[in-house]
């Protein structure tokens, strides 16, 4: 049988367990359950002055119960009834029942009859639904109510407590210390939290329960044995415990936010009424001080002295700058204080403050605005009554400061005006003093305007009828007699000086003219002196013929130089007769050039003298560049026949060292016969060295007669006596190694012909890759089609091939071939060494093996050999060599001075280090 509450909020708790299942056949819940909600019911009978004991038997009449609905809810339930008998207490029970279900709680299988005969079960679970509903369902924290709001409220409040840890109602208050850091949260005074120890919940409980029941008037609703002795705490208990807690404190902090509230409200008022005080005050004195200034500044009773009026003046100035600014300070605060104490009575709901009569704002306003007015007027009166005052002695003082500026500015300007200075001067000093004359009209110009100043002053004065009038007349009136003579001579030097100024304008013109025309034809002569002295090389007859033709250009100028002469003769004539019409004092020489008439005269004479000097060197010259010509032609023909023939001689010795016909003997004759050619070939050498000489001596650079250089000759020449030379050389030691090996002159045939055949590029050397193809072609052959193909062995293939032919072919083997026909690692193999490794191959030569033997025969079939056996045998300087050579034998049988005739055989044939 389920019991739950349903209403409007139906999901502030979950479903409760089964009270048959989980509250009665648990006897400790029973307990726990019995004691706190005796203890809950307590808590609020007592405020109607009673309680209960038995919580199955005091209830059974439903009085109390009606009384605790209407202590907790604060609404009048219907009248109980007041008899014994058992259908007035269900009547009472259904009254309470009813009240219950009218605030939305769905009661389930609980009935009056069970609570009247005093089930347990029954009436626990009613009770439970009242304190859900009274105690518990009202809770709300962040959007969360009821059950979940309580544990959210619990969390947040012990969230600061690193030891406490509450996500239930059961276990999580075991130790006591989630109760406690409720209470140290709220009233910190009353709990020593820094104390508590964890592991003491017996301690933790009781502390927490004794100062809930003495301070926060929160009864004992259970026991730490209660809690302690039972593995999970009931929670119904529990949160009804905690309901308590969060009750008994939200209260306090109602009853704090109103005292707050209160104080708060009072502190406006007070605020706002010392305000309006200040006001008052503020403009009771302000007004007051305004009351006494203003008749102050209306007085306009003028002073007969010029120094009471300034003590007057002063006067005003204090008060501006001393007593009026804070008054100015205080009529700003009296502003702001009373906006900002209608702002706050405004905001504080407060009607709007009403100063007293001729208080307001505006009476200040106008008051202050009355005040500036008379200030305003005072302080123009004090300055006219002082200008007034100062005005005469302040223009005939002016007067007299003018009068002495103008005469201290006019003195020496008579002087300055008549003096004859621009007759001497250049059209630059011209240009000068007329600018300066211009700026002293513009200052004249600008002193007109004091000299009227001057006369105006005088003008007042006669007016105000000052007193020395006559003398101030009479300095006025000779001021404007000079003003007048001083622009009159202003006016004469002006003209002087721009007459002369357009005088030298025309000549300064001319001299332009002059110096413009005369400083390229200056220059003219000056590059043509210079062209026609100038030292020319050159290297052919074209060259030659480009400078006659150039001169003869020239020479057709100089009609019309000759007339451009005579121009700028003209125009310095001309000049010379304007000096001499108009009696020009001429300050110097034309200062646009340095040139003269008599330098250009000289300059032309000298250019017409250097003319015929001129043509005589081109004819000179012409006459050496056709010699230069014939000699390039006769080396040319010479170089152009013995060039081809050093190539062809190349060419024809290669063949016959390549082609082999007839024997060594017959190739050997043939060369040395076509040496014999080359040697008699040398007087044409010779005979083109002499022409080269000439072709030198004459300076001569290039020939484009012929590609040959004598170098190109000389070189090719040396090239073919060497080529003709190494290859007769090359038939001798083919006949020496041929005759030394007993190789047959057809093997020499092949050998020679394989190695032309893989000399691709006639170069007399063959290549890595060449030399193995060339040996495949003479019969070592490893069985390799595509190597066939190719003609190319790699390094294994060539390895097998030697092997084939009787070579032990490891690394250092194949190395030291490559050794013995490239002794100097070039990468390529000579003819020479190619037959020296193949007459190895194939002649009978003596060995290492061989020579040893020999050695064991001297030494009577011995290891070791003595030095006197080598002696014995072998001829002295051989022996010698022997001993000086052979290391000591080391072996088991040695003897003293035993010599290793092994290790110096080997050595012979460099299988080891001698």
């Amino acid at each position: 049988m389920d019991h739950h509450y349903d209403g409007e909020e139906n999901d502030y708790m979950q479903q409760e367990d089964d009270w048959d299942r989980d509250l009665l056949l648990d006897p400790a819940w029973e307990k726990q359950q019995r004691k706190t909600f005796t203890a809950w019911c307590n808590s609020h009978l007592r405020k109607a002055g009673t309680q209960i004991e038995n919580i199955e038997e005091d209830f059974r009449d439903g009085l109390k119960l009606m009384l605790l609905l209407e202590v907790i809810s604060g609404e009048r339930l219907a009248k109980p009834e007041r008899g014994k008998m058992r259908v007035h207490k269900i009547s009472n029970v259904n009254k309470a029942l009813n009240f219950i279900a009218s605030k939305g709680v769905k009661l389930v299988s609980i009935g009056a009859e069970e609570i009247v005969d005093g089930n347990a079960k029954m009436t626990l679970g009613m009770i439970w639904t009242i304190i859900l509903r009274f105690a518990i369902q009202d809770i709300s924290v962040e959007e969360t109510s009821a059950k979940e709001g309580l544990l959210l409220w619990c969390q947040r409040k012990t969230a600061p407590y690193k030891n406490v840890n509450i996500q239930n109602f059961h276990i999580s208050w075991k130790d006591g210390l989630g109760f406690c850091a409720l209470i140290h949260r709220h009233r910190p005074e009353l709990i020593d939290y820094g104390k508590l120890r964890k592991d003491d919940p017996m301690t933790n409980l009781n502390t927490a329960f004794d100062v809930a029941e003495k301070y926060l008037d929160i009864p004992k609703m259970l026991d730490a044995e209660d809690i302690v002795g039972t593995a999970r705490p009931d929670e119904k208990a529990i949160m009804t415990y905690v309901s308590s807690f969060y009750h008994a404190f939200s209260g306090a902090q109602k009853a704090e936010t109103a005292a707050n509230r209160i104080c708060k409200v009072l502190a406006v008022n007070q605020e706002n009424e010392q305000l309006m005080e200040d006001y008052e005050k503020l403009a009771s004195d302000l007004l007051e001080w305004i009351r006494r200034t203003i008749p102050w500044l209306e007085n306009r009773v003028p002073e007969s002295t010029m120094q009471a009026m300034q003590q007057k003046l002063e006067d005003f100035r204090d008060y501006r700058r001393q007593h009026k600014p804070p008054k100015v300070q205080e009529k700003c605060q009296l502003e702001i204080n009373f906006n900002t104490l209608q702002t706050k009575l405004r905001l504080s709901n407060r009607p709007a403050f009403m100063p007293s009569e001729g208080k307001m704002v505006s009476d200040i306003s106008n008051a202050w605005g009355a005040l500036e007015g008379a200030e305003k007027g005072y302080e123009e009166w004090l300055l006219n009554e002082i200008r007034r005052l100062e005005r005469l002695d302040h223009l005939a003082e002016k007067f007299r400061q003018k009068a002495a500026i103008h005469e201290a500015w006019t003195e020496g300007k008579e002087a300055m005006l008549t003096q004859k200075d621009y007759e001497t001067a250049s059209l630059s000093e011209i240009k000068a003093l007329l600018k300066k004359h211009e700026a002293f009209e513009s200052d004249l110009a600008a002193h007109q305007d004091r000299v009227e100043q001057i006369a105006a002053i005088a003008q007042e004065l006669n007016e105000l009828e000052y007193y020395d009038s006559p003398s101030v007349n009479a300095r006025c009136q000779k001021i404007c007699d000079q003003w007048d003579a001083l622009g009159a001579l202003t006016q004469k030097r002006s003209e002087a000086l721009q007459r002369t100024e357009k005088l030298l304008e025309t000549i300064d013109q001319l001299y332009l003219e002059f110096a413009k025309r005369a400083a390229p034809f200056n220059n003219w002569m000056e590059g043509a002196m210079e062209d026609l002295q100038d030292t020319f090389i050159v290297h052919t007859i074209e060259e030659i013929q480009g400078l006659s033709t150039a001169h003869e250009q020239f020479k057709a100028t100089l009609p019309e130089a000759d007339k451009e002469r005579q121009a700028i003769l003209g125009i310095h004539n001309e000049i010379a007769k304007i000096v001499q019409t108009y009696h020009v004092n001429m300050a110097g020489t034309n200062p646009y050039t340095t040139i003269n008439p008599t330098e250009i005269n000289a300059k032309w004479d000298k250019v017409r003298q250097l003319v015929p000097q001129r043509d005589q060197a081109l004819i000179e010259e012409h006459a050496r560049q056709q010699n230069n010509e014939r000699l390039r032609r006769q080396f040319a023909n010479q170089a152009n026949v013995i060039g081809p023939w050093i190539q062809t001689k190349m060419e024809e010795i290669g063949r016959i060292s390549i082609e082999m016909h007839g024997t060594l003997e017959d190739q050997l004759t043939h060369l040395r016969q076509y040496e014999k050619s080359i040697v008699n070939y040398k007087p044409k050498i010779d005979q083109l060295e002499g022409d080269h000489q000439q072709i030198q001596e004459a300076l001569i650079f290039d020939n484009k007669h012929t590609n040959y250089t004598m170098e190109h000759i000389r070189v090719g020449w040396e090239q073919l006596l060497t080529t003709i030379a190494r290859t007769i050389n090359e038939i001798e030691n083919q006949i020496l190694t041929r005759d030394a090996k007993g190789i047959s002159q057809e093997q020499l045939n092949e050998f020679r012909a394989s190695f032309n055949h893989f000399d691709r590029d006639h170069s007399g050397t063959l290549g890595a890759e060449e030399f193995k193809a060339c040996l495949i072609s003479l019969g070592f052959d490893i069985g390799n089609d595509a190597q066939k193909r190719t003609g190319l062995m790699d390094g294994e293939d060539f390895r097998t091939c030697l092997i084939s032919m009787g070579y032990n072919m490891g690394e250092a083997e194949f190395a030291r071939i490559m050794s013995i026909v490239d002794p100097n690692r070039l990468g390529v193999v000579t003819f020479q060494a190619f037959i020296d490794f193949m007459s190895r191959e194939t002649a009978d030569t003596d060995t290492a093996d061989q020579v040893m033997a020999s050695f064991k025969v001297l030494a009577g079939d011995k290891n070791y050999i003595l030095a006197e056996e080598l002696r014995r045998e072998l001829p002295p300087d051989q022996a010698e060599y022997c001993i000086s050579r052979m290391a000591p034998y080391t072996g088991p049988d040695a003897v003293p001075g035993a010599l290793d005739y092994m290790s110096f055989s080997t050595a012979l044939y460099g299988e080891s280090d001698l």
